[in-house]
């Protein structure tokens, strides 16, 4: 039944988390860093390209994720017909130009038509 409330929401996700193993992808950070010109096995850098790899994965991880299984069936039967708002979200995500992360807050409101959400 949740899904069917949330089914505009829901996109397909892809059926792998990443398309590299977390090894692959760690390789290429360390080509990032190396690039950069620095020494990839001295000793503050030996384990940052697969700490990168991980952050990275981490990050991105929304991409995979369902929205009926982060709602978590906390939709709820309402005859409330005011606004429902909800301030100071905290909000991490990734600036897909910069691949930088970015921590924010976000503000929501709708109006509930017979169903409130529990966030």
């Amino acid at each position: 039944e949740i899904s069917l409330k949330l089914a505009p929401f829901i996109r397909h996700k892809p059926e792998t988390i990443m398309t590299l193993p977390l090894d692959d992808l760690a390789g290429h950070y360390r080509a990032i860093i190396e690039g950069l010109g620095e020494n990839a096995d001295r000793e503050g850098l030996q384990d940052t390209p697969m700490r990168a790899a991980k952050a990275m994965q981490f990050l991105t991880r929304g991409y995979q994720q369902d929205l009926a299984d982060l709602v978590n069936n906390a939709v709820f039967e309402s005859a409330m017909d005011e606004m429902v708002v909800v301030q100071d979200i905290e909000l991490y995500s990734m600036c897909e130009h910069h691949m930088l992360p970015f921590i924010g807050k976000c503000h929501i409101a709708y109006l509930p038509q017979g169903r409130v959400l529990g966030l």
